[in-house]
């Protein structure tokens, strides 16, 4: 743990001007820059729940709203890694909901941090360990618990070369892993067996909220979810090739990060393509649809029968499938899947979804896919992605630990 302290301390000033560029860049604001060095006032006694990102908490979701419901009483401040996943929580327009960027793992920012919001105990979705939080966090007597842990194979081998891997583990007082792999990874930290709580994958929870769709029909609109920089450009040309066979296909763009609308909007119209603008607060009369608010993925799944899932035709890991599949999309993905690589590797073992390798491929897919095409995709995916999980038992269990 002492490295660990001396190399955040030696850190501190590169991370300050990195803190400082941004601000200047506009990538965030200086109150958000300032949250993240563990200011901001609000959520005194909160629920504290940290995601890394818009995947994580889209699928802590459901569980935040089972323990709002079940506690009239209870707040929840929510902590993101990125800007994005700040905006989402603050899509939900829930006024129990307060949303931060997350402090920075140096001992005097999260000493700030826990000064200023008191949390009453701390959940961690997925694997967002990080050690000065968590030692600091224990010392103070809040509880923490682990909820979808994950924990690769070469992440054990790892953690298990050091101290500090189980002196973390031995600060959390649950944990429920992703996966038994996982679960027996933790076990081998010294995690003790009585504090394990039973394996759940968040994502596979998701289910299909309540949306508004647009009056497109369905089985010939095709989504692209979250796309990154240098993907929207293949998706309009893919697009665009499979328009010409199939003149009723529509596109809904939705990019990751939504601040790139008016570069996406040039590629739209450098592709010859007409197209409305969410935000803008234009009519849904165009081919392409920018879709470039926050918050209203549910609107666009229901719209859609056919989704290319984004950062998979650049290496970006690839998002989730478990969001498409519980919407009742046919999936269809690039090469780029290492983030959910199981999760897919289900999917196409099982015919629950389609590998597009270039724009050729998705061209020819978004093209041919017809509406028992797409209802064969939908059915193996839920299949081989398994049945959701039951929030309302998970919430109470968790509940009860604070």
């Amino acid at each position: 743990m002492l490295a660990y302290r001396l190399l955040t301390h030696l850190l501190a000033l590169p991370v300050l001007l990195w803190l400082a560029w941004r601000v200047m860049r506009r990538a965030e604001s200086g109150a958000q820059a300032r949250q993240r060095l563990g200011g901001g006032a609000g959520g005194v006694g909160a629920l504290w729940v940290h995601a890394a990102s818009n995947g994580e908490l889209t699928s802590a979701r459901p569980l935040i709203e089972a323990l709002l419901a079940d506690d009239p009483e209870l707040r929840v401040l929510i902590t993101t890694n990125t800007v994005t996943g700040q905006d989402l929580a603050h899509s939900w327009n829930n006024a129990r909901v307060i949303a931060r960027m997350a402090p920075l793992d140096h001992r005097a920012v999260v000493e700030r941090f826990l000064d200023s919001h008191r949390p009453l105990a701390l959940i961690v979705v997925e694997n967002e360990l990080w050690p000065n939080r968590m030692a600091l966090a224990a010392a103070r007597g809040v509880p923490i618990i682990v909820i979808g842990a994950r924990m690769s194979e070469r992440s054990g081998a790892r953690w298990a070369k050091t101290r500090l891997g189980r002196q973390m583990v031995a600060q959390i007082g649950a944990l429920s892993a992703q996966d038994k792999d996982s679960e027996a990874r933790f076990l081998a930290l010294g995690l003790a067996p009585d504090r394990l709580l039973p394996c759940i994958n968040l994502k596979t929870a998701i289910g299909a909220r309540k949306a508004l769709p647009l009056d497109w029909p369905r089985v010939s609109t095709v989504l692209a979810a979250s796309t990154h920089e240098g993907e929207e450009a293949q998706v309009l040309a893919a697009f665009a090739q499979a328009r010409a066979q199939r003149p009723d296909l529509r596109l809904i763009l939705a990019p990751r990060h939504p601040r790139r609308a008016p570069d996406i909007a040039a590629l739209i119209a450098k592709a010859g393509l007409a197209h409305a603008t969410r935000s803008m607060g234009d009519p849904p009369v165009a081919e392409v649809y920018l879709a470039d608010t926050m918050g209203e993925m549910d609107n666009w799944y229901e719209s859609a029968g056919m989704c290319f899932v984004g950062g998979s035709l650049v290496d970006k890991g690839g998002h989730t499938p478990f969001e498409p599949a519980a919407h009742h999309c046919a999936i269809l993905h690039g090469p780029h899947v290492a983030n959910f690589r199981d999760a897919y590797s289900a999917l196409d073992a099982q015919g629950g979804a389609l590998a597009c390798t270039s724009v050729a491929e998705l061209a020819k897919a978004m093209a041919r896919l017809s509406a028992a095409d797409q209802t064969r995709l939908t059915q193996a995916a839920t299949a081989a992605l398994g049945p959701a999980a039951d929030m309302e038992a998970i919430a109470k269990a968790v509940r009860a630990l604070f």
